[in-house]
């Protein structure tokens, strides 16, 4: 009976460790990963970043924040210089910063410049996922505000 469990126990064990270590392969630091003869404090060059979807252009549209019934005017700015946005029923404005990209989505931070809701606006921080859908432009907005998550989403269209 205890050779049985034992047996099954360490057939679960492989059976949950192997697909997860598959799932995160090897790091930088891992000595596999250095190619023969590279010393230890060399670093591998990073594979090149993703070119992602063409975002750019000035797009326009409504969002709508998850719990809210009301839709709001905004309008995204993306150019090879950066990006802005623009909320004009909130009289807020921010700057993007572009942090990553995948195949298909871009990512932003976005830093509120007018109407900060920590100086008493009504914009916090946040960051924006954009992917291109068509001739629009599928946005997701995610930010937190005194602890609770807000979440917003729309499809814009070049202005």
């Amino acid at each position: 009976m205890v050779k049985a469990f034992r047996f099954c126990a360490v057939a679960i064990f492989f059976s949950v460790v192997a697909p997860a270590s598959a799932q995160f392969p090897p790091g930088a630091d891992d000595k596999q990963d250095q190619p023969a003869g590279a010393s230890k404090n060399q670093k591998a060059a990073a594979p090149p970043a993703a070119a992602g979807p063409s975002v750019n252009g000035s797009w326009s549209g409504e969002i709508t924040q998850v719990g809210s019934q009301t839709p709001y005017k905004f309008e995204i700015v993306i150019n090879a210089q950066g990006a802005q946005t623009r909320y004009p029923d909130l009289d807020c404005t921010g700057k993007l910063t572009r942090v990553g990209s995948s195949k298909s989505y871009a990512f932003f931070v976005e830093v509120i410049t007018k109407g900060q809701a920590a100086k008493g606006g009504r914009c916090p921080d946040g960051t924006i996922t954009v992917t291109r859908e068509g001739d629009g432009l599928a946005l997701g907005w995610f930010g937190s505000v005194q602890g609770n998550t807000i979440i917003a989403y729309g499809t814009l269209h070049k202005k």
